[in-house]
């Protein structure tokens, strides 16, 4: 059993209401059909009757398995715009202009997450990252605990691969540019939490930099260290080494020849990037050279689990988005 189908399994068991407000793309549509099929999701749609009629029609699908939540409905749209004026009023928001912003139906799908109607939001497929960022915060918010919010990807070997490698996380891939030390070492916490729900193993977490153990000096390095530093004593029972290059990271041998000192039970299962340049080239060198499988951008800190998307996603992507926004949302609950 691969990462994947681990995942798949894991989400089963909690399957959790999940809304797609980019509702008449074909690739949702499929997902929608695939993921209720497995039993990871429960899927929404934002169309109504006839809506999802006419787009079953076109592509010959069935849809009677998903959900159709109407976003025209007035008693929907009304609750919703009360909700988004009641949340947005201390910025100047009108209930007029409410109205209007919860005809988006990325608007609205993040209102149902944050009223609790659904448990959580999967889209990016035809809408940029920064918005979908920017909606999650608006509406949803960071969580307390959370200094920032962040983004991480789930990293999965393909079959022909001979490291018995496992799947990994690569954060910050895709949302903070140029993190600062105290950022920095948010950054990788969020992610160590993330991989202990997802890959059901203590996180061991690798602090990325092009200097191993001191071997350079750099004010880029300096960020690396003091953010290691900072990790290490929010998490003390955390496996934790830093900074150091990705070679040393991921092959034992050379962590033991260049960091001596570190006490890895296996090798790193979270890989943090200094910098979104470094961690957005990488987790693509890894997917297109590497043949790995990228579940991702995947959000962290948040107070709901929303979820952004490729655009270039096919429907496979989405349907592994639903798992894992699956288990997020059962972690919610049971937090």
């Amino acid at each position: 059993m691969n990462a994947l189908d681990k995942l798949i399994t894991q989400a089963r068991k909690t399957p959790a209401k999940i809304v797609l407000p980019e509702s008449s793309d074909i690739r949702i549509l499929q997902a929608a059909i695939e993921a209720a099929r497995l039993g990871v999701a429960s899927p929404a749609l934002l169309l109504s009757s006839s809506e999802a009629d006419s787009l079953a029609e076109q592509h010959g699908l069935d849809l009677s398995s998903v959900t159709l939540i109407d976003p025209s409905e007035a008693a929907s749209s009304a609750r919703w715009a009360e909700a988004l004026h009641e949340h947005r009023a201390h910025k100047g928001m009108t209930l007029e202009a409410a109205q209007q912003a919860v005809q988006s139906p990325l608007t609205a799908a993040a209102l149902m997450c944050r009223l609790g109607e659904v448990d959580g939001v999967v889209a990016g497929a035809i809408t940029a990252t920064a918005d979908v960022v920017r909606t999650a915060l608006q509406i949803i918010g960071a969580h307390p605990d959370a200094a920032l919010v962040s983004s991480f990807m789930l990293m999965i070997p393909p079959e022909s691969d001979t490291q018995t490698r496992d799947a990994v996380v690569y954060s910050d891939c895709g949302l903070v540019i140029d993190p600062d030390s105290d950022a920095l070492a948010e950054i990788a916490r969020a992610a160590g939490k993330s991989a202990a729900g997802l890959l059901g193993e203590p996180p061991r977490v690798a602090m990325l930099s092009f200097s191993t153990a001191g071997s350079a000096k750099h004010s880029a390095v300096s960020k690396v260290q003091k953010a290691t530093e900072a990790l290490k004593a929010a998490e003390p029972d955390w496996q934790v080494v830093g900074e150091v290059q990705f070679d040393a990271a991921w092959v034992p041998e050379l962590m033991a020849q260049k960091a001596p000192e570190a006490t890895f039970d296996a090798p790193a299962n979270v890989f943090v990037f200094p910098s979104l340049d470094a961690g957005n080239i990488a987790y693509k060198i890894t997917q297109r050279l590497g043949g790995w499988q990228v579940i991702g951008p995947l959000l962290q800190g948040l107070n709901r689990p929303i979820n952004d998307l490729s655009r270039g996603c096919v429907a496979d992507d989405v349907v592994a988005v639903m798992a894992v926004t699956s288990l997020q949302a059962a972690a919610v609950t049971k937090n």
